[in-house]
């Protein structure tokens, strides 16, 4: 009578809801356990174009009783030097983060079940004896391994053994029973109630006998379809250890009777003295009596083998799930881009005031203009101080009464904006400065709106406009500060200076607080309503001079701001974040 199981669609069956990205390259396709200690997601890596799981565990879970800093580090250095293991039968690392509050171990996918989800969907939930043959053949070869590489695992029990459509056996979590026990799971046993022994339990020396009575737990839950000392607490698993497994062996399954049986029972002993010594003596003794490992391997794979699953992402179906945005692909990109633009917009202030600062001095430009620019872009909030000091340094360079006054109050409202906005992002200093290097002076709300917060975002709006026009009254009346200050006074007079500096402050705040919600398409209607209250400005300003409306809007001027939108859109959608994790980081 042919065995059957009931095996589910594949693990790694995307599911719509899942969209998180973690280590910034791995996009979460399911997460498949929620354990005591941690998770296992099946996901998507994007760099290398391949499944993978990664299973995270947080490192301080009862923060009633924290875990000292060392004893951490070095259950990390042991997990890590696990995780180097290399074997058939073992699953592979592929690489382990940590970041202090969780440890992250990204592994190779194994397309199957583990032994536990096999066993509650075969019949009478137990393998056959070739096929527990095959078993501990596979995990007896891991573990001797390890052994020999001075590694022990110490959580053997059927949910850490995989087993792939093609039949074959992987031990995996290795070095995490330790790093469990470290971050405050289970006290100092570390492995899981039902399969540890005494020793273990209680917190005594283990060694490589300590996987063997776990195995050999594993091997009877397989036989039997029960493990004989499940328990509700490690007292009580303990109990029933020094009983002695009950029923026995030979009683549940009489052809077991013998070897089988007399080798599991050596192995179960309490004592471990009295176990045998390694893992290959309990694997030869046990497999040549329970059956043949070839035909026990070819029962496996057909048994995971009767459900077929797509292993592979279908391209029109998935993308949008197994898609990692550019900038979490290439994550130093979204950075250089931020640098880059802070860098020019300061540098090209400096060399543009350089000159009035040191008209004679070649040098002094060419130094000065890189200086600039370099100082931005190694720390960007610094873009609009240094932009600002670069005018006020042209100002006071030339001789004029209004020079210092006018010096000193540019610089105070240099340094209030910048404790409001200017250190609290990275590109706030380029939203402030744009308008004023690109001669289009709402070329900035967009910017803005993008990369702070609400209230800095209308601060930097409408500073931007204003320092715009003061930019460019300075530059014609070559920084001469009478004349500049006459000009401004002029400006500050028409109401149609104030109604844009309002405005610009408004639609810097309106993109800001609709782009904080979590979709590219709130980040588009921000941008598009930024537009919109900056064509409602030069209405505005249309009314009060009581002019034209198609003459009083600046045509140019908008379409640069619809294209600067736009174009933060596009970066949006490269980036694949929220605003909310964008704003208030220190981004890039």
């Amino acid at each position: 009578m042919q065995r059957t199981v009931n095996i589910p669609p594949s693990a790694g069956s995307p599911k719509e809801s899942d969209t998180q990205v973690l280590l910034g390259r791995y996009r979460v396709l399911e997460t498949n356990t929620e354990g005591g200690f941690g998770s296992v997601s099946v996901c998507w890596d994007a760099r290398l174009q391949r499944r993978v799981a990664i299973k995270r565990m947080p490192l301080l879970m009862d923060q009633s009783s924290p875990v000292q800093a060392s004893t951490i580090d070095e259950a990390l250095a042991e997990a890590r030097t696990s995780s180097m293991l290399a074997h058939p039968n073992i699953v592979t690392m592929f690489d382990f983060e940590t970041d202090g509050l969780y440890s992250y171990l990204v592994m190779e996918y194994v397309d199957g079940l583990n032994l536990a989800d096999l066993l509650a969907r075969v019949e009478d939930g137990v393998l056959s004896f070739d096929e527990c043959a095959h078993v501990v053949d596979s995990v007896a070869s891991a573990l001797a391994y390890a052994h020999e590489n001075g590694v022990l695992h110490l959580d053997i029990k059927p949910a850490n053994i995989m087993i792939d459509r093609t039949g074959t056996v992987k031990l995996g979590d290795f070095g995490m029973a330790t790093l469990a026990s470290a971050a405050g799971y289970g006290g100092a046993r570390g492995g899981t109630v039902g399969y540890m022994p005494p020793e273990q339990i209680q917190g005594e020396l283990v060694d490589e006998r300590t996987d063997v009575f776990s195995l050999a737990v594993v091997v009877w839950h397989a036989l039997t379809g029960s493990c004989p000392y499940a328990a509700a607490t490690p007292e009580e698993s303990l109990k029933q250890i020094e009983h002695g497994p009950s029923p026995t062996l030979s009683r549940v399954e009489p052809d077991l009777a013998g070897i089988v049986e007399q080798t599991l029972l050596r192995a179960l002993d309490p004592n471990p003295s009295a176990r045998m010594a390694s893992v290959e003596t309990f694997a030869r003794d046990l497999v040549d009596a329970l059956g043949d490992t070839q035909d026990g391997a070819e029962s496996l794979a057909d048994l995971l083998n009767q459900t077929e699953a797509d292993n592979e992402p279908r391209p029109k179906e998935d993308w949008s799930r197994l898609h990692v945005p550019l900038l979490a692909r290439v994550p130093w990109l979204g950075g250089a881009l931020t640098r880059t633009l802070s860098a020019a917009t300061a540098g090209y202030l400096a060399f543009c005031s350089i000159p009035y600062i040191l008209p004679s001095s070649a040098n002094a430009l060419a130094f000065g203009t890189v200086g600039v620019a370099a100082a931005c872009a190694a720390w960007p909030p610094l873009t609009g101080v240094l932009g600002i000091v670069a005018l006020v340094g042209a100002v006071l360079a030339q001789p004029a009464t209004m020079a210092v006054p006018f010096g000193i109050a540019l610089g105070i409202a240099g340094l209030f904006w910048w404790l409001v906005a200017g250190r609290r992002a990275n590109l706030a200093g380029a939203a402030l400065l744009l308008p004023s290097c690109t001669l289009w002076p709402l070329s900035g709300v967009g910017l803005a709106g993008f990369a702070l917060t609400p209230g800095p975002a209308f601060v930097t709006g409408a500073f931007g406009w204003l320092l715009f026009n003061t930019t460019q009254l300075a530059i014609n009346t070559d920084f001469f500060a009478n004349t500049l200050v006459a000009s401004l006074r002029q400006a500050a007079a028409d109401p149609q200076t104030w109604i844009m500096v309002v405005f610009c402050g408004l639609a810097a705040l309106t993109c800001s607080a609709v782009s904080q919600r979590h979709t590219l398409l709130w980040n588009v209607v921000g941008q598009a309503l930024a537009v919109f209250i900056l064509v409602l400005s030069y209405i505005a300003c249309a009314y009060v001079k009581k002019a034209s409306i198609a003459q009083s809007v600046d045509i140019p001027a908008v379409l640069v701001a619809v294209f600067l939108g736009a174009t933060l859109c596009i970066v949006s959608a490269f980036r694949g974040e929220s605003a909310n994790e964008r704003k208030g980081n220190d981004r890039a």
